[in-house]
């Protein structure tokens, strides 16, 4: 199965956020290459929130071009066999943490956000990763910053979307 099959199946069976799962499959749709950064209409990228229940805290990314703390994530490589595998690469990448374990039950969050030209959009599909209780992360080159926040301490660091990604985490575990 194709990575592209892969995302219409997965959004097939996304139960929430109807209006944008639809605007998802209207892309793929109308894009073949819509899983691939090549494609300036937009594309699907796959990331996911590291999350530390037992601590009650988060690791947060400072991207380096966006200077923003985010969730761990980024775009589709041909070597992905399904956006869950994709979302579990990069945030293994990004956070340098192995034995990362995705909450199961599927995606948790769909955000489309605009991104400066030449594409247009970003089709994020957001998941969650359980971190190991001896999680040590370590600095990808692209990030500025690598930290654990409080629950309670990232609406004052990251925006909305990220907020919202939390809080539906927290509600599925």
């Amino acid at each position: 199965m194709s990575l592209h099959d892969d995302a219409v199946l997965v959004l097939k069976g996304y139960e929430d956020q109807e209006e944008l799962r639809q605007a998802y499959l209207d892309h793929l749709a109308e894009h073949p290459d819509g899983m691939w950064k090549a494609c300036r209409a937009g594309h699907v990228t796959a990331s996911a929130l590291v999350i530390d229940p037992s601590r009650g805290r988060v690791l947060l990314t400072l991207h380096k071009k966006l200077r923003m703390w985010l969730q761990m994530g980024g775009h589709c490589e041909p070597g992905d066999t399904s956006l869950e595998a994709a979302a579990l690469r990069e945030a293994t990448e990004e956070s340098g943490i192995e034995g990362l374990a995705l909450l199961p039950g599927g995606p948790v969050r769909l955000d489309r956000h605009p991104i400066p030209a030449p594409c247009h959009w970003h089709y994020d599909v957001q998941y969650a990763v359980m971190a190991p209780p001896d999680a040590v992360q370590a600095i990808s080159d692209e990030s500025l910053d690598l930290r654990w926040f409080a629950y309670d301490e990232v609406a004052d660091v990251a925006d909305e979307s990220v907020v919202r990604l939390l809080e539906t985490t927290r509600a599925r575990i």
